[in-house]
């Protein structure tokens, strides 16, 4: 039982220090939760989180060396930089009639479990770190068996979900200060983040082959 324990903690902890890094799902957080309010945050999660179980249930049937490939995470790269370079674009064009006034609030469109699927796709370093720590970790937990995947899996999602909500919550409860000015250059400058991490991605799918064509050719 102290293994369980400690799996479920252990994994409680490297998820909530790899949540607080800055990334898309981190931008589309703090950009929708003034509109959506602090469900946002959750919500994502769920999507995330479904697609991360999904993940670990083919990881445990054979998949993690396909996650290891180059070519996997080439293919991620290049696709997911350029859903995050029209997703960036998107929230630009849409600054001039962003407001936070509750008659836009319920036209607010686009689904954010569907978001969180797939802003967890377009992030190659997602299918990346599943590849390597996700990949270890669970091969330590599956030794314990279920209950060891459980831990592993409940103690991830968790942490995930911790540092999710406390954001969403924490931009919420500043809305009481934001004006639809000071909102916009919010999501302005979450579309600025979303389109540095599309170029990023591309940069890093480009090099990974080129890489690849130097090592085979």
């Amino acid at each position: 039982m102290f293994k369980v324990l400690f799996i479920g903690i252990s994994s409680f902890i490297i998820a909530l220090s790899g949540a607080m890094m800055p990334g898309p799902l981190f931008a589309v957080t703090v950009s929708e939760t003034p509109r959506r309010g602090w469900i946002t945050g959750p919500v994502l999660v769920a999507g995330h989180g479904v697609l991360e179980l999904s993940l670990l249930l083919l990881i445990v049937s054979g998949l993690g060396s396909f996650l290891q490939m180059n070519e996997t995470f080439i293919a991620v790269a290049l696709v997911g930089g350029i859903f995050l370079f029209f997703m960036g674009l998107s929230m630009f064009r849409s600054l001039p009639k962003l407001s936070l006034q509750n008659e836009f609030n319920r036209q607010a469109k686009g689904s954010l479990f569907l978001s969180g699927i797939l802003l967890s796709l377009a992030n190659p370093y997602w299918s990346f770190w599943w590849a390597t720590i996700g990949l270890g970790y669970l091969v330590q937990s599956m030794e314990i068996g279920i209950l060891g995947i459980v831990a592993f899996f409940t103690g991830h999602i968790l942490g995930d979900l911790a540092w999710y909500s406390g954001v969403s919550l924490g931009v919420h409860k500043g809305k009481k200060i934001l004006n639809d000015s000071l909102y916009r250059k919010i999501v302005f400058f979450c579309a600025l983040i979303l389109i540095g991490f599309s170029f990023y991605f591309i940069w890093k799918g480009i090099e990974r082959v080129k890489y690849f064509f130097k090592l085979y050719l």
